[in-house]
C-alpha cells in the first residue's frame, strides 16, 4: 500500500506554493508555476513510495501559520522539521542554502565552495534548482558572482519579491 503526501494550496505575495508533507514533516513548499514541477512530484513519488493527495492537516495549517508570520515580517528562522528529498550531494547543497541568513545573499560560486567544491558551480545550481523546500531552504538568497538574479523555480519576479522582502538591495 502506498503511503500519500497531503497537500495543500498556500497564496503568497510572491506567488501560490504547494505545501505537503509526509509522515509529520514538510517534504515540499514548491511553486505551483514551476516549470519541472512534474519531475519534483516525481522524485518525491519515487524516494517516499507515496501518491499526494490534497487534503488539510494540523500539520500544514501550522506550515501556512508560520509562512503568514514570515511574510508579515514576524518570522525570521524556521523550526518545522523538513524532509529534504535527493542525492547526497544535493542534500549538502540544500544544507549549506539553509545556512545563509534572513536578509543576506550567497554567490553559486561561494556556495560550492561552501559545500567543499568550488569548481562545481554548475553542479551547484543544478542542486539549487531540484530544491523541493522553497523559502525553508532558501534558494532564492543564492544569486550570482555580481549580485545579480539567476534562475528561481517561482521565477525571477518571486525572487526579487523575496529578496526585497528581506531587506536585500537587488542589483
Amino acid at each position: 500500500m502506498k503511503k500519500e503526501i497531503y497537500i495543500i494550496y498556500y497564496e503568497s505575495v510572491a506567488g501560490i506554493l504547494i505545501l505537503g508533507e509526509f509522515e509529520g514533516k514538510l517534504c515540499l513548499c514548491d511553486w505551483k508555476s514551476r516549470r519541472n514541477k512534474a519531475s519534483i512530484e516525481q522524485r518525491l513519488r519515487k524516494y517516499l513510495k507515496a501518491d499526494f493527495l490534497e487534503k488539510t492537516t494540523p500539520f500544514l495549517e501550522e506550515t501556512a501559520k508560520v509562512l503568514d508570520a514570515y511574510f508579515n515580517g514576524e518570522k525570521r528562522r524556521f523550526d518545522l522539521p523538513l524532509l529534504c528529498v535527493g542525492s547526497t550531494f544535493q542534500k549538502k547543497i540544500w544544507d549549506a542554502v539553509s545556512s545563509i541568513p534572513y536578509g543576506e545573499t550567497l554567490s553559486y560560486k561561494a556556495l560550492a565552495a561552501k559545500s567543499g567544491n568550488e569548481k562545481a558551480v554548475r553542479a551547484a545550481a543544478t542542486a539549487v534548482g531540484a530544491n523541493a523546500l522553497s523559502i525553508f531552504v532558501p534558494c532564492h538568497r543564492v544569486v550570482g558572482s555580481d549580485g545579480s538574479l539567476h534562475g528561481y523555480a517561482g521565477g525571477l519576479d518571486a525572487k526579487k519579491v523575496l529578496l526585497e522582502h528581506e531587506g536585500v538591495t537587488i542589483c
